[in-house]
């Protein structure tokens, strides 16, 4: 039986293109394998049905995820791992002053191999007690321990560090092929000549990446407008006063006076300057990926482009969610006052917006949008 296995493994490995190190990672990253309970794999939180994010229904509407042991959740939204693989490697860019890139939100994981081993020892999501527990049940597994092997060379496994390190190399290599990053959106085919804009969908990109309306394109334009792989972030960190999460507080998912740093959490940017700040994320599949801002607090994009002219247009003063006044922002004293100005929007023009970030939806999940 394993042979056969191992045959359909490698079979399946030439007939799609893949290497045998994605294929492995492939497998694990839907193997529930990987978490104490093994009810939950990399693919339960990063939905490749549905943007590679969390959508299950886990009563507060996927703002956090839920673990492995069914009840403990995070405090921060699940962000899609699509397109993840062309951040650049965290470090202080110099030149500007700031930091960039990394996984995360607080780019705490410099790397993509380390993003993928985090989840699995993290106690509130996959629960595993330590490296040692994971490569065990990998090893212990006769039709892994030979795919390891195979890969990675013989006794990978019989090296805790080894061995875990060789799993979070297989998963972000999975993570790596065109499956999450197929550049396929209607935008992409604009580009390439095979789609036509509608008149709407134009308005919304001249916006998009005119300096003199919006400012999006600061932050959220890395190579410029129509060229080809644009990934829509310069992987920068920044704070836009995203207000607490009320829902998380209500419901004790956070308590009392909590507060999220966000990139002063990372032990290389632990300065009071940087409270607050967190990576700015590709705007790739946002119309499918809600909800939004690393709390979740947002369920609708329209909201959240509202909260952004908010800042611009006296008359922006509500938060259509709630049907109250926008809330205060999280940490205050570092919002990044400068890059948020712009010119006012009309109701017109968020509509365009929308309908441009709309376009930025991989073919896979278009029906997702109706």
């Amino acid at each position: 039986m394993k042979k056969q296995l191992l045959a359909i493994f490698f079979l399946s490995s030439m007939a799609f293109g893949m290497s045998d190190e994605e294929k492995l990672g492939e497998m694990l990253f839907f193997d529930p394998i990987l978490s104490k309970n093994k009810t939950q794999s990399c693919s339960t939180c990063h939905n490749p049905n549905h943007g590679f994010i969390d959508d299950r229904n886990n009563g507060i509407n996927s703002m956090v995820s839920l673990g492995d042991d069914g009840k403990s959740l995070g405090d921060r939204n699940a962000p899609t791992a699509s397109y993840a693989k062309f951040s650049p490697h965290f470090k202080f860019d110099q030149k500007k002053g700031l930091f960039k890139g990394g996984q995360f939100w607080d780019g705490r994981e410099a790397h993509l191999e380390g993003q993928a081993g985090g989840p699995p020892l993290n106690p509130v999501e996959m629960a595993m007690a330590s490296k040692k527990e994971v490569v065990n049940r990998l090893k212990n597994n006769s039709f892994y321990l030979e795919l390891f092997e195979k890969v990675y060379g013989k006794g990978v496994l019989s090296d805790s560090d080894n061995g875990y390190e060789a799993m979070s190399k297989a998963i972000a290599s999975f993570e790596k092929t065109s499956q999450f990053s197929p550049f396929d959106s209607k935008y992409d085919r604009y580009l390439k000549g095979e789609y036509e804009l509608t008149e709407l969908e134009e308005l919304g990109m001249a916006l998009f990446f005119s300096n003199n309306n919006t400012n999006c394109a600061t932050c959220h334009v890395l190579k410029g407008q129509d060229r080809a792989g644009e990934t829509f972030t310069n992987y920068e960190y920044h704070n836009i006063g995203v207000p607490k999460n009320e829902v998380l507080f209500e419901k004790g998912v956070v308590k009392g006076d909590f507060v999220d740093l966000g990139l002063a959490k990372n032990p290389k940017a632990q300065t009071k300057e940087n409270e607050g700040k967190f990576k700015t994320p590709t705007l790739r599949n946002i119309a499918v990926t809600a909800p939004y801002m690393h709390n979740g607090v947002f369920k609708d994009l329209k909201t959240v482009i509202e909260f952004y002219d908010k800042y611009n247009n006296p008359d922006r003063t509500t938060n259509q969610e709630t049907n109250k006044p926008w809330g205060e922002p999280e940490v205050a004293h570092s919002v990044n006052l400068k890059d948020l100005k712009a010119k006012k929007l009309t109701d017109e023009k968020i509509e365009a917006l929308i309908a441009f970030l709309k376009t930025l939806t991989d073919k896979r999940y278009e029906h997702l949008l109706e």
